[in-house]
């Protein structure tokens, strides 16, 4: 989780009367929401609302997300070219999926319209990665600017909305997610909760909502709520981002992959150095531009490996990816558990001269094996596992 942030207006202390200013419609008290993970064990935050976020006057089913995975005859790698998807939906109904298990479903996102109403995922925390596209996502947490290469971090049972300036262009999103809690590596952490000196960021690059967002609005206002596969359209009586203030550890927030700081070597460094955010079954890299091996003698690329127990998944956002032929912008590989991968012919030999890499990729490794939707399928190219071959 990240550091603990407070926004707008809270009581001196919680669970005590936080009472109204003159000029509020409620004249009174500021309802307390407590917003908690693993029940009241872990990380919360603590929300004052204009009304009780409890006043629902509908409850209807809204249909199924099923994301259905293609039976594969073959263990194999393969590479999906996604950069010209067609445009759909808006950001949320235009998710496309591609890759999933049980602990991991990876999506991609162009969407055509503006998001039609609010959203909440009730069972799972998001990483939405803006490959393209600069806007806002409006929370009752309150505003989170985000631009390019911004990971947005919505935790689970936050409403939200993303809206984009018309002048960033066509958005382009990766949505990663996570039924498992989502953090950043302990290693990363000092036994006082900080980041550690040497950490590859710090508190200072994340960042949380910047003001307020008080809709005073007795309107009935849906929310689209998914937990699962369900779908549930909820009907409130009144606009839920009435938020006066909130304090804690849960929010929404940004870190930006360009933030990263590489860690670098005389040789070649695993990929565990480029970690950014785990969770129960998977991890997420961020490949970030860096300086290359200095030894006179080092193999600049990656050395060939076999993965044992994980699935490796990148995403090709920006630059030249030194140990691969044929990817671009906006491509996936997928290098599956029980078969070698590795650089293909040549790139060793042409990054021998080669000092700084200005690549730009995340990673996501799955600790169990991960499925291709019939989605996924219609992008592959089906030569690629014979890509190796000089």
């Amino acid at each position: 989780m990240p550091h603990y942030l407070s926004l707008g207006s809270i009581p001196k202390k919680r669970h005590t009367a936080h009472r109204t200013t003159p000029g509020y419609k409620n004249e009174g008290i500021f309802y307390e929401e407590v917003i908690s993970t693993h029940g009241f064990s872990r990380a919360y935050s603590i929300a004052y609302h204009l009304k009780p976020p409890t006043r629902v006057k509908k409850v209807e089913a809204a249909g199924k997300c099923t994301v259905e995975s293609v039976e594969q005859s073959a263990l194999r790698h393969h590479h999906l070219k996604t950069g010209k998807m067609p445009a759909k939906g808006d950001p949320v109904t235009g998710r496309v999926p591609l890759f999933t298990n049980t602990d991991v479903t990876l999506w991609r996102c162009r969407p055509a319209q503006p998001q039609a109403e609010l959203f909440r995922n009730g069972l799972a925390d998001e990483i939405v990665f803006v490959h393209k596209g600069a806007g806002r996502l409006l929370t009752h947490f309150g505003v989170l600017p985000f631009k390019p290469f911004d990971y947005v971090v919505i935790p689970r049972c936050t409403t939200y909305k993303f809206e984009f300036d018309a002048p960033s262009g066509q958005p382009d999103l990766l949505v990663i997610e996570s039924p498992g809690l989502l953090g950043f590596p302990t290693r990363y952490l000092n036994p006082d909760g900080q980041f550690r000196l040497g950490a590859p960021f710090c508190e200072r690059d994340l960042h949380g909502p910047t003001e307020p967002s008080i809709i005073d609005q007795e309107k009935e206002t849906t929310i689209l709520i998914k937990d699962g596969t369900r779908l549930t359209r909820y009907t409130l009586a009144n606009h839920p981002f009435d938020v006066v203030g909130w304090d804690g550890f849960v929010y929404p927030f940004t870190f930006n992959a360009d933030d990263f700081e590489p860690i670098t070597g005389t040789i070649h460094q695993p990929p565990p150095i480029h970690q950014t955010f785990e969770s129960s079954g998977f991890v997420v890299c961020t490949f970030a531009p860096r300086l290359l091996d200095t030894h006179p003698d080092a193999i600049k690329v990656p050395y060939a490996h076999s993965n044992v127990e994980s699935d490796e998944v990148l995403y090709y956002v920006r630059g030249k990816f030194g140990s691969r032929r044929g990817v671009e912008e906006s491509s996936f590989t997928i290098h599956p558990h029980g078969i070698p991968h590795g650089p293909h012919p040549g790139t060793i030999v042409a990054s021998k001269d080669v000092t700084r890499t200005d690549e730009l990729a995340v990673m996501v490794d799955t600790f169990r094996p991960l499925f291709l939707t019939r989605e996924a399928m219609e992008l592959d190219d089906p030569t690629y596992p014979l890509s190796w071959l000089d």
